[in-house]
């Protein structure tokens, strides 16, 4: 099992007392424990004998990596909104899960979209873009280095004592030219790290931006070199993590297609769920069977799942983020699932469908599932260049209000304009949460990004997005009728903007009541 080790800058870079917590924050623990449980050979006889006898590596270097020239674009986007400035985005550490063990890493997203690194690849690497030419002038852009600990020599302790990083613990990490050949980037040993993100970092120096929260150990470091107050400190940070936010939000080529691969993967991870019914039924926790038939299969095709999958079923779909999936899997009821395959590349799907575990709709579900639909379809009709995001939930929610004042759920006399003014808003009782977020590398993506840009913005081909309106009637709401109650419904699709109007990418999966009866039918033999 792997245990805490020190950061990439060493320990005598650390706090001499880290703060209580610091080892979960950043995965890193400072000066090792002189308790000592492990059980390694330690014998000069052993060292010699472990280095010898291994047969060469092998010649050569990797081909590029399909997403470097993409990785290689957006640098350069994002080079130019800061001239003369240098630009630190670090890939994370490794964090500690439980004593010894560490959670599976993933990079940052940022981190990952510059350099087009995916899956558990690279921890504690960092990308800096060093501006060209002379201090405070833009100088013809940026050098991006990778700065990255490469694998050990196999006459090094590290090839078979360190269970983090070493080669016998966790495998062949690649060279400085094996990096450099993948990524297109320079590539230099993270020993050089500390120097190149200070130097010159003081006041009257360059400016340096960091993506916080990445790498504790590098906020504090660049804190102390920078030697700024700490309200410019964080609107600095701040506007870089915002820029990154906003690089996302129109997907170029590969990420549309990493995309497509996400959701393709999706679609048979759903039809896996629909296979697992019969089985979930019978068991004590069937919520739990939905939810690992999904994720074998983002397993097997991708890097895992792009967020922790929620397979509520029955009441348990009235809550948003139902994610402990104990419950059981009943005949007659719903089960709602909210999940997505990443694929290596960390692209993501989204997808929910609401699904009647006998096969059919019973009326009363049928009726809910039928309002979402059409509230889903308005949200559809404006998904296109020129309208703006908001515009999305806005007609969205004007299907789910003129349906619940039909039905009598609001109080007396409270109209349709009334409940969609901003004074109003009763029909949000039962669909809390907004229709649309924006997809990529991360679920929610481009989370940073300013409301004029996000929420006020215009849609443009190459955006990418969810659908998801929902109805959520929970089993002790006394407002709706009794029939209804228990009653979860969420249709969730992931929508590209094109140049004349939207594609349903996730529209492999059907969305109409009588299309997912058939399609349950027919994957249940």
């Amino acid at each position: 099992m792997t245990s805490v080790t020190d950061s990439p800058l060493g320990p005598q870079d650390l706090p001499a007392e880290p703060p209580e917590g610091a080892a979960d924050q950043t995965g890193t623990a400072g000066k090792a424990p002189e308790t000592e449980h492990r059980q390694q050979p330690r014998s000069e006889a052993f060292k010699r004998f472990v280095a010898s006898g291994w047969g060469p590596r092998a010649d050569g270097v990797p081909a590029p990596s399909p997403a470097a020239p993409f990785a290689r674009e957006r640098r350069e986007r994002l080079s130019a909104q800061f001239p003369g400035e240098r630009l630190v985005v670090p890939a994370g550490v490794l964090r500690v899960r439980s004593n010894d063990t560490d959670h599976r890493f993933r990079p940052h997203s940022a981190f990952a979209h510059l350099t087009g690194l995916g899956t558990d690849q690279e921890p504690d690497a960092v990308l800096v873009l060093e501006p060209r030419g002379t201090e405070g002038t833009d100088g013809g852009g940026h050098d991006a280095v990778l700065y990255f600990r490469p694998r050990a020599g196999r006459d090094v302790e590290e090839f078979y004592a360190d269970p983090r990083y070493g080669e016998l613990w966790v495998g062949v990490r690649p060279s400085l030219e094996e990096i450099a050949a993948l990524t297109g980037l320079e590539a230099r040993h993270l020993d050089e790290l500390r120097d190149a993100i200070t130097k010159d970092a003081g006041e009257g120096g360059i400016v340096v931006r960091i993506v916080r929260a990445a790498d504790a150990s590098l906020d504090e470091l660049l804190d102390e070199a920078r030697a700024l107050a700490a309200d410019d400190e964080r609107a600095a940070d701040a506007e870089l993590a915002r820029a990154l936010s906003e690089l996302r939000l129109v997907k170029d080529e590969h990420e549309i297609e990493q995309l497509r691969l996400a959701v393709a993967a999706t679609a048979r991870g759903f039809e896996d769920v629909v296979r697992a019914l019969a089985e979930a039924v019978r068991a004590t926790r069937g919520e739990r069977v939905v939810e690992t038939a999904f994720e074998g299969r983002a397993r097997r095709e991708g890097n895992g799942v792009g967020y922790d999958t929620i397979a509520a079923a029955g009441a348990h779909a009235c809550t948003l983020h139902w994610i402990r999936n104990d419950g059981s899997v009943r005949e007659g009821e719903l089960v709602l699932i909210d999940a997505g395959v990443e694929v290596d590349s960390l692209y993501t799907a989204d997808v929910t469908r609401t699904l009647p575990v006998s096969g059919r709709f019973s009326d009363a579900q049928r009726r809910v599932y039928e309002v979402v639909l059409e509230a889903a379809d308005a949200a559809f009709r404006v998904a296109r260049p020129g309208h703006t995001f908001r515009e999305l939930n806005e007609e969205a929610m004007k299907v789910i209000a003129a349906r619940l004042v039909e039905w009598g759920l609001l109080p007396d006399g409270v109209s349709v304009e009334e409940t969609l003014d901003q004074e109003g808003q009763y029909h949000r009782r039962w669909m809390v949460h907004g229709t649309s977020h924006h997809l990529g590398i991360d679920v929610h993506d481009c989370a940073q990004a300013r409301r004029e840009m996000y929420l006020d913005g215009v849609l443009e081909p190459g955006m990418v997005f969810t659908i998801e309106p929902g109805l959520y009637f929970r089993a002790d709401d006394e407002l709706v009728p009794e029939e209804l109650r228990g009653i979860g419904v969420r249709i969730e699709d992931d929508v590209l903007v094109t140049a004349d109007g939207c594609e349903n990418l996730s529209a492999l999966l059907p969305r109409r009541p009588d299309e997912i009866e058939s399609w349950m039918a027919s994957l249940r033999g």
